[in-house]
């Protein structure tokens, strides 16, 4: 009994196979050796894709040519070309002060008079002793013949004349001393004496600056040594004058560096007809160290930096070549590319970076245009 019910069970299961298998394949459905075909098929499906990927849509921009000014900014403050505090040398009494405070003066004018009634005296009793002592010497000079004079007495008659001659001297300089005067071409400052009062050596009259042409003092660090030259451009402003910039360039480079601040010291020249430059005045100042004619500038979104290096996608024959570049200086919405690319025209992938990788086939879609600076 239990052999029959064995059969009659192994016959069921074996009809049910074959009716799966007759409409498994009215229906297309897949047997388990369709099943690993299709697993197969897929797997080599992948690879393919793998083998051939897909072109990236990019957007590019030409390497361009242009200017690039590299600058170096600072602060620094005015200095007048020439300028003293002018003093008393003598004691004396102010007697006339002919200049007005602010006034340009030029050399050698007067400022301050001291009171000279008693030098002149002194000169006049000079002069006039000086005036016998010589005609006592010419009238001995002039003796006829047979008329002799000493040999010592003729010494002694030529050195008082000379004495004379130097008392004479000594009052002209110690009366011009009394003459306060300009040194050189310039403007007066506010005047610190007046008339009847009594001045000491030293005694501070006035201030005398020549700022026809001024000096702007500043530091630079010691990195841009090497670029510093006499003549190089300088440009300052001032929050005083708003937007004006003043135009001057290097006059001289201190021969020494600072080893606190690890800085140079550098002194510039400006013009300034209008005197807006007051000695004293704080400026913002930008110095050029370079000047490069024929940079080559890529757009701020073509740099795709990694730590401290930094690398562009150049499109290449349809593929994105991934560059390692130099930088140089960063312009409004551009970067100078010192080392790393080729030439000027080339497109760099600005747009799309993020998909990129070395040598992946890309699809322009738009290259920029930009101006020409």
């Amino acid at each position: 009994m239990r052999s029959t019910t064995q059969i009659a069970a192994l016959i069921v299961i074996a009809g049910l196979g074959a009716g799966w298998h007759l409409y498994g394949e009215r229906v297309g459905l897949p047997t388990p050796l369709g099943l690993m075909g299709l697993e197969a098929t897929a797997s080599t499906g992948g690879a393919a894709r793998q083998q051939a990927p897909q072109e990236q849509p990019v957007v590019v921009a030409p390497i361009r040519v242009g200017r690039v000014i590299e600058r170096a900014e600072s602060v620094g403050t005015v200095r007048a070309r020439e300028s003293i505090t002018v003093t008393a040398k003598v004691t004396g009494m102010v007697t006339a002060i002919p200049f007005q405070e602010g006034q340009r003066v030029r050399s050698g004018e007067v400022l301050v008079q001291l009171d000279a009634a008693a030098l002149r005296a002194e000169l006049d009793q000079a002069r006039a002793q000086h005036d016998d002592a010589r005609n006592q010497m010419v009238r001995a000079q002039r003796l006829q013949p047979g008329q002799t004079i000493a040999e010592q007495r003729m010494v002694t008659l030529e050195a008082v004349a000379r004495q004379a001659a130097g008392r004479v001297r000594q009052a002209e300089a110690r009366l011009e001393e009394l003459r306060i005067s300009a040194p050189f071409d310039g403007r007066v400052g506010l005047r610190q004496v007046s008339i009847g009062a009594l001045v000491q050596p030293g005694t501070v009259v006035t201030t005398l600056d020549d700022t026809e042409r001024v000096r702007v003092e500043f530091s630079v660090p010691e990195v841009h040594l090497a670029r510093l030259r006499v003549g190089s451009e300088v440009r300052a402003a001032s929050a005083a004058y708003g937007d004006r910039v003043f135009s001057g360039h290097v006059a001289v480079l201190d021969t020494r560096i600072d080893p606190a601040t690890r800085s140079i010291r550098v002194i510039s020249e400006f013009d300034n007809a209008d005197e807006a430059l007051r000695p004293g005045l704080f400026l913002t100042v930008i110095l050029t160290l370079a000047s490069r004619e024929n940079a080559l500038l890529v757009p701020e979104e073509a740099i795709d930096p990694l730590g401290e290096r930094a690398f562009v996608y150049v499109v290449r024959d349809g593929r994105a070549r991934r560059l390692e570049v130099r930088l140089g200086i960063r312009l409004p919405g551009e970067v100078e590319i010192r080392e790393g690319v080729a030439a000027a025209g080339e497109q760099v992938v600005v747009r799309g970076i993020q998909r990129l990788r070395h040598d992946l086939p890309v699809r322009v879609t738009e290259t920029m245009t930009r101006p020409a600076s």
